[in-house]
């Protein structure tokens, strides 16, 4: 039986190298879909409260919301850095309230009090979807994750390890 809880994230991003209008710096909202497995927990009648796998999730993936997600090649990132010193906001400000660890994987590293994400790889949403299964996998016992941004979308049933 599974759980499903769904979150939405505002982002910006753009496919360094890409040739097509995606290399434009442009927003998003994304749509996660997590699905989580297990036996129904006698008593409550459910396999995990949607809210919790929603607060486990969203403790992590918040960093996400209203971040800007550039790949750490991209000739943007410095630029970006160094805007954010000049106006003072690179270490955050106390208005900065929407941010939650920061985390550094094989992957990415988050940047919470700028709200940035550094990437390995480009960005899509097969890497969204790689991405939060690598910052969730110990956390929640997840079957299968779907985001969708725009018109793309990608889902992935998780491999047992």
């Amino acid at each position: 039986m599974r759980s499903i809880a769904t979150l939405s994230l505002q982002y910006a991003h753009r496919f360094y190298g890409f040739r097509g209008e995606a290399r434009y710096l442009h927003g998003h909202t994304g749509i996660l879909t997590l699905e989580v497995e297990d036996s129904i927990n006698p008593g409550v009648n459910m396999v995990f409260p949607c809210n919790e796998i929603q607060k486990t999730a969203w403790n992590v993936l918040k960093n996400f919301d209203h971040a800007l997600i550039l790949r750490e090649d991209d000739p943007l990132l410095p630029a970006i850095l160094q805007v954010y010193e000049k106006e003072g906001i690179r270490s955050g400000t106390p208005q900065n309230t929407m941010k939650g660890p920061a985390f550094h994987t094989d992957l990415a590293t988050a940047y919470p009090e700028c709200r940035l994400i550094v990437t390995k790889e480009t960005m899509t949403v097969e890497g969204m979807i790689k991405l939060v299964y690598d910052l969730l996998k110990n956390q929640l016992n997840i079957a299968k994750i779907t985001f969708t941004s725009g018109v793309n979308a990608a889902s992935v049933r998780a491999q047992q390890e």
